[in-house]
């Protein structure tokens, strides 16, 4: 492998002998994962932007570090309440922007740390992971995992209650803005439900949609197209999504994505909509299950597959 961080800024120098990682995937959101226990390993944006690099890096949507959550003040707060949730997903977006959490991102972490033989999950089991967006539990889904993302929550809640939208989206391909909802999974995203198959193919997604009024923190952005008929005869929500995400661009998937667009579609369908979904996105199919959580408040379980594609070893420059 090539000594790529030759031509970066980063100021961090790698170990003589490299660092080791693991290139994975959920659904084609692919990812590049390093086991960093103590937390002392490369993570400033320079580096993270790098390894992340198409071109002259590995090439991923994220940069993951698994470290154990008391090696982080953000882990560490997190142990008060659950002192099971051992190990902390440090994630990073493509570009080297710290973001709260991912959905596909923690069913790869999980596997990921099954792989290395740090934590175990066995059949009816549960393993708490610790995020910026709180503690998340994984259990095993048939031939992938199942992850409690929380509660999902309305970013601006008057405006969505009262008007079933709450900003207007400009997407690059469509002649007109678009009414959307703002739906936080831990993280913002922006939901926009179009007519029909041909408008969500002709959409540019090679830059941000722009969104007013825009979450504080930035948003995601799904463009959602409901099946016809929404509900098939197995009583499941369908539905298809391409997403825009915060610091990367366009991806082949979304886990909290794929949650927000099932949880605005369900809020526009009214009563009566169903509690389980299936969301298709260019690189496969995700499931989407609302339940009643144990702090009263309805949460949101994401399954799906978790792909480790190959190890390999980043090489210091010189």
């Amino acid at each position: 492998m090539t000594d790529f961080l030759a031509e970066t800024t980063t100021p961090t120098a790698l170990p003589p002998t490299g660092l080791p990682f693991t290139k994975g995937h959920g659904t084609g959101n692919d990812f590049v994962l390093t086991l960093d226990p103590d937390g002392t390993g490369p993570i400033d944006p320079a580096f993270v932007a790098a390894v992340c690099d198409r071109h002259r890096g590995i090439g991923a949507d994220g940069y993951i570090r698994a470290v154990r959550s008391a090696a982080l003040p953000e882990g560490r707060a997190l142990l008060q309440t659950e002192p099971r949730a051992e190990w902390f997903m440090d994630y990073r977006n493509g570009d080297g922007s710290v973001s709260e959490m991912c959905g596909n991102g923690v069913r790869v972490f999980a596997h990921f740390l099954l792989a290395k033989g740090v934590a175990e999950l066995p059949e009816g089991g549960e393993l708490a992971v610790g995020t910026r967006a709180g503690v998340k539990r994984v259990t095993r889904s048939g031939d992938g995992y199942a992850v409690d993302m929380g509660p999902w929550e309305f970013i601006f809640p008057d405006a969505a209650v009262a008007r079933g939208m709450d900003s207007l989206v400009d997407i690059g391909g469509l002649d007109v803005d678009r009414p959307a909802l703002s739906i936080s999974m831990g993280n913002p995203h922006t939901v926009v439900a179009l007519a029909e198959q041909a408008e969500l193919d002709r959409t540019e997604l090679h830059r941000a949609p722009a969104v007013q009024p825009v979450p504080p923190a930035g948003t995601n952005v799904e463009l959602v197209v409901p099946s016809d008929p929404l509900v098939g005869s197995d009583g499941v929500g369908r539905l298809t999504m391409r997403v825009h995400e915060r610091g990367v661009g366009e991806t082949q998937s979304c886990g909290t994505g794929a949650c927000a667009a099932a949880a605005g579609t369900r809020f526009w369908a009214g009563e009566g909509a169903p509690a389980q979904w299936l969301v298709a996105v260019p690189g496969g199919v995700v499931g989407v299950t609302f339940f009643d959580g144990p702090d009263n408040r309805e949460h949101v379980q994401l399954s799906g597959p978790a792909v480790l594609v190959a190890d390999g070893t980043l090489l210091p420059a010189g």
